[in-house]
């Protein structure tokens, strides 16, 4: 992505602050931490404050999404969790992909647990999980999908749950529902940009036209066929804010007076983006990673 294009987006409401206080609290009373992460932006979409927050608990990664990511790099991630020795699970929580595997994988993060009861001789197996994510990135979802119920209020807008709640999944799982955090200062800019391609971030906040360029450069570099064929173009070597005006009039995104409409073909591009019309992407690897 062009520096240039590169611009500061910063969201954390007063229920966001007050969530990680409370997550906080309740941490002593979960056996595991469920961490779900966008497929998409794993790097990205992994708060910062969560490792601080949770400490030594145990924990099950969860790669939400997984259907409008690429699969060769979603492997990729798999296994970079695995170096780590971290288990992780690729999910998609509308389709249920993978959804039946949470609580073997659960219960493999917490074998040793498992042990340290058998030898006191208590033989529940029972699991307390707490599940925590950033916004948008599909809990309310993946709750409702696992309990077989509208167990909590989904919405496709960041900021839909802003209290704790403990939801009987089943007799082997309770779930304790946070809201989604943000934390209150991305130290790299490319990060809140990933968040905002994805819609993690409330779109009246954003520089629409900083993010549709930025959006262009990354699939410029990374996914030229999938812009190609979608947006019918023949050059992409240009620059996006010239690539902006000729999708602009492929699409009929035309002002009177033949000007192309930017406000409307960059919204086109970002809808289009997140609704994968331009087909399955990825926007970072595990590759650097540390």
């Amino acid at each position: 992505m062009a520096e240039s294009n590169q611009y500061n987006i910063q969201w954390f409401p007063g229920h966001m602050a007050k969530a990680k206080r409370e997550i906080s609290q309740m941490m002593r009373l979960v056996d595991l931490v469920i961490e779900l992460k966008d497929a998409r932006i794993p790097y990205s979409s992994t708060n910062p404050m969560i490792n601080e927050i949770i400490g030594n608990k145990p924990r099950l990664i969860l790669l939400n999404k997984s259907d409008m990511a690429d699969k060769s790099i979603t492997k990729k991630w798999i296994d970079y969790y695995k170096k780590n020795n971290i288990i992780a699970l690729d999910i998609d929580s509308i389709t249920g992909y993978n959804i039946k595997n949470i609580i073997p994988y659960a219960k493999i993060v917490l074998s040793d647990e498992f042990k340290k009861r058998e030898a006191k001789g208590i033989k529940k197996t029972s699991i307390r999980a707490m599940i925590l994510g950033i916004p948008n990135v599909g809990k309310s979802t993946l709750i409702n999908k696992l309990a077989k119920r509208k167990a909590v209020n989904v919405g496709d807008k960041p900021g839909v749950t802003k209290t704790q709640s403990w939801i009987k999944i089943s007799p082997e799982l309770d779930l304790l529902d946070t809201p989604g955090i943000l934390w209150p200062k991305f130290e790299d800019k490319e990060v809140g940009i990933k968040l905002a391609m994805c819609g993690s971030i409330k779109d009246d906040i954003l520089d629409l036209e900083a993010l549709s360029i930025n959006s262009l450069d990354y699939l410029k570099e990374n996914y030229p066929d999938n812009l190609k064929n979608r947006y019918n173009l023949e050059d992409i070597s240009i620059s996006s804010n010239e690539l902006l005006e000729v999708i602009a009039n492929k699409r009929g995104c035309i002002l009177k007076g033949g000007i192309p409409d930017l406000e409307r073909v960059e919204k086109l591009i970002m809808n289009e983006l997140r609704d994968l019309k331009i087909g399955r992407m990825s926007y970072e690897k595990p590759e650097g990673r540390n």
